[in-house]
């Protein structure tokens, strides 16, 4: 009579005896392993809930300052938000019946392209000790539609947490690009928006809190897939972008009293090279995010244009920083890398020119290293300095008007 080797029963008191080399398991005993398993594993997992280093704000934005050059107003929120999300948890596994519930404060950060908002996310993510993951809004749809579910904004969380749900429902979402799903106009929209406001409606339950079924490998669901619960209401939301055009709506709402002498000396107060400063949650709702979402991110920063010192130091300063980079590169190769300081000022210079932020800076430092890069591994040269003549040569040649339009 065939039994299970590790309880003994037998197969006609088993639903299932499977069979194996040398002996049988049961079905009791397979789920008995897999619980084991499952414990062993949240033991050895990367991110311990039970053991949340906290890190006071100066220490977050002291460690944001090695990597993202200017931007304090920005850093302070999201060193304050991340701090608070981590007294939250502390919070959470002491608090009793009685004691006062701290909610969550979900920040919208706003800025032109190239700024720093995904790379202040990308910065934070190397030092917290929860699970932390960055999404984009622009592949997010509807249910039902092309693209992505909501629920798979989730899902990476789980994957980064290693399947730990218990360190999931406490994790940090950064949610990349969220003007993306700004609906096209500011009345409710009687048609369809698969991927606008039918996405801003499936993301309130996630930014508010609930139990949400989250397929464990992504894609689409299907009546047969095993869904696991997580629960939103500790998962701190932190949503970005550039929101191009909001200034309009920000000035237009600074402009509304057009007439008498207050509103003459108010509009001399407005400096007006830097409207995104007075960014209020209506400009949101005007831009195009519905009410309910706007409500739900109740913080609200933003971040300021790259002025010509900070594009500068961001050539030079970070410990990412690009020119670093590029000597590293060089380095690999046994070469030394040099630049003259007027080559780094006329790459500033064109950046500024063609309104690309941080980005147009290696735009440019890959248009003028390029015939550098391929040709000095061959050579038997040990020694590179670029100077203002030859990196204005380079930068000649290449096709200026793409840059511009990029």
């Amino acid at each position: 009579m065939d039994r299970c080797s590790f309880c003994g029963r037998e197969k006609r008191d088993t639903n299932l005896l499977i069979a194996g080399i040398s002996g049988h398991i049961c079905d009791s005993c397979i789920e008995q392993a897999h619980s084991i398993l499952q414990e062993e594993l949240k033991k050895n997992s990367e991110f311990d809930v039970n053991q949340i280093k906290l890190s006071i704000p100066e220490e977050i934005k002291n460690f944001l300052d090695q990597y993202v050059i200017g931007q304090d107003y920005a850093k302070k929120y999201i060193a304050v938000a991340v701090y608070n999300h981590y007294k939250r948890l502390v919070h959470f596994k002491s608090q009793d019946k009685n004691d006062v519930e701290i909610e969550k404060s979900n920040i919208v950060l706003v800025g032109e392209t190239g700024t720093g908002k995904t790379l202040l996310a990308r910065t934070i993510a190397k030092m917290l000790h929860v699970p932390f993951t960055i999404v984009d809004a622009t592949v997010l749809t509807e249910a039902g539609y092309v693209g992505e579910d909501i629920e798979s904004i989730l899902t990476r969380l789980l994957q980064v947490a290693d399947y730990n749900v218990e360190a999931a429902e406490k994790g940090i979402v950064f949610i990349d690009e969220i003007d993306k799903i700004a609906r096209k106009s500011d009345n409710p929209s009687i048609t369809r928006d698969v991927s606008g406001e039918g996405v801003q409606q499936g993301l309130l339950k996630l930014l508010e809190g609930s139990v949400v079924n989250v397929p464990p490998q992504g894609g689409r669901k299907h009546p047969d897939q095993k869904m696991i619960p997580v629960n939103t209401k500790n998962i701190l939301f932190i949503c970005g972008g550039a929101f191009d055009g909001i200034e309009k709506k920000i000035g237009q709402r600074l402009n509304t009293k057009t007439v008498g002498y207050t509103a003459v000396k108010e509009s001399e107060k407005v400096d007006r090279s830097n409207l995104l400063q007075y960014i209020s949650p209506p400009d949101l709702k005007a831009f195009g995010l519905i009410p309910e979402i706007v409500g739900r991110l109740p913080v609200l920063a933003y971040l300021n244009p790259l002025d010509e010192k900070t594009l500068r130091d961001i050539l030079t300063e970070p410990k990412n920083a690009i020119i670093k980079q590029y000597e590293l590169l060089f380095e690999m190769d046994g070469i030394k890398l040099s630049f003259d300081s007027k080559v780094l000022d006329y790459i500033v210079e064109r950046s500024i020119e063609f309104k690309l932020g941080a980005r147009g800076l290696r735009s440019i430092c890959e248009a003028i290293m390029i015939d550098a890069m391929f040709e000095m591994p061959s050579q038997e040269a040990k020694e590179i300095h670029i100077d203002l003549e030859y990196a204005k040569e380079k930068f000649e040649k290449t096709d200026i008007k793409r840059l511009r339009a990029a």
